[in-house]
């Protein structure tokens, strides 16, 4: 007897973007239709934690590697309790996981989590568009009785778009838990989940940091019922420009002068707290191979030392790139920035202990090149106890 993953699908689907274009395959996953915004990821691995980062929320993942699932599914590397991409698009699917961690397929977990995808289709294609046209709606419809394309256009045309959104309240925890310290407690941290993945406190907790980790709708009060040695923005979903209250959170925090951590979704919000804009990406960053580049100690980029890292971004804060400027918290300058198209990475105040970096260095998945900006979040909070 053959396993769904061991059969190879023979019922169809399409996926039709909003600008027209369509692609026709196999179903794969659960059987259906989804709506969200097409993007795509550049890693060869690590699929199993981008289906679970929270921060994909709403969005339909476009896999450039052609094959998928390869290595199967287990329960020790999900960032989160759930499947949150909204559909999910692969070239060639493994009809046979092999890996000595493995539990199940690829398949049957999006199957059994409702996730509906395509398999089939010219992911190169596909990506070549995204990156020519950028990223948009797309929906993803598989089963019976398709219907006609003009009509599945019209439904993709009316489902909400990426800009604007405010995604990190339906993401983030509603009650406060903790993530011991292990060995010795050092430090307590509160963390401010507006999509958190389950490695960045495990990697705070790694060295001695007990965290407390908080909704998105947390107080400044709340905040502070922890007494901090530190507080942590999270990466999440969703539009900075609607992230009213974590703005708001942000500057209370850098008032008190509490040293400050951000990732991803929380350096755009630092951007924000210090009086900068943000915008959407044409098409975004996503992937475990994105070359990044640290100011040098000069101040200047000549010498900066150049990381690989971990991105899933389709929004960046507009700061310039050529030294500090002036903020209501003394001055900030972009600490990173992105080799391939120049887009702020990182920041930081000098004259207060707060940093941020838009990328991810918990590395899950992805590479360990960024974690010392753990140590570096460690020796702030040092600094101020001194």
């Amino acid at each position: 007897m053959t396993t769904p993953a061991q059969r190879t699908r023979t019922d169809g689907a399409m996926l039709v973007l909003e600008d027209g274009r369509v692609f026709r395959g196999r179903s794969y996953g659960a059987v259906g239709e989804t709506f969200g915004e097409a993007v795509f990821n550049t890693g060869m691995t690590g699929y199993q934690e981008t289906l679970t980062d929270p921060s994909y929320h709403r969005q339909v993942v476009v896999m450039t590697a052609p094959h998928v699932g390869n290595t199967g599914v287990n329960d020790e590397d999900p960032e989160s309790g759930r499947i949150w991409v909204a559909g999910y698009v692969v070239r060639d699917p493994a009809r046979v996981p092999s890996n000595w961690r493995s539990v199940r397929s690829l398949d049957e977990e999006l199957t059994a989590q409702g996730v509906v995808g395509i398999s089939g289709v010219d992911t190169r294609a596909l990506t070549r568009h995204l990156r020519e046209r950028g990223a948009m709606r797309v929906g993803i419809f598989s089963g019976t009785g398709l219907g006609e394309e003009a009509a599945l256009l019209e439904r993709v045309r009316s489902a909400p778009q990426m800009k604007g959104a405010d995604l990190c309240g339906e993401v983030a925890t509603d009650a406060v838990y903790v993530v011991p310290a292990q060995g010795t407690k050092r430090f307590t941290v509160a963390a401010v989940d507006l999509g958190i993945k389950g490695m960045t406190p495990y990697r705070m907790a790694e060295r001695g940091i007990e965290v407390h980790v908080l909704p998105a709708t947390a107080t400044l009060d709340e905040i502070y019922a922890v007494a901090p040695d530190g507080v942590f923005f999270s990466n999440g979903p969703g539009d900075p420009a609607t992230a009213e209250h974590p703005v708001a959170l942000m500057r209370g925090v850098l008032e008190r002068r509490t040293p400050l951590f951000g990732i991803c979704f929380g350096n755009q919000i630092l951007g924000r707290a210090l009086g900068f804009g943000t915008f959407k990406l044409k098409y975004g960053h996503r992937g475990i191979n994105q070359p990044v580049q640290e100011r040098s100690g000069g101040g200047t980029w000549t010498g900066g030392k150049v990381e690989v890292t971990a991105h899933n971004h389709g929004f960046a804060v507009d700061a310039p790139l050529d030294g500090p400027a002036d903020t209501p918290y003394g001055r900030a300058e972009v600490s990173h920035r992105c080799l391939n198209d120049d887009v702020v990475e990182g920041l930081r105040l000098l004259d207060r202990p707060a940093f941020s970096v838009q990328y991810h260095p918990e590395a899950a998945a992805g590479p360990h090149d960024a974690a010392y900006l753990f140590d570096r979040f460690v020796t702030l909070m040092e600094g101020q106890r001194a």
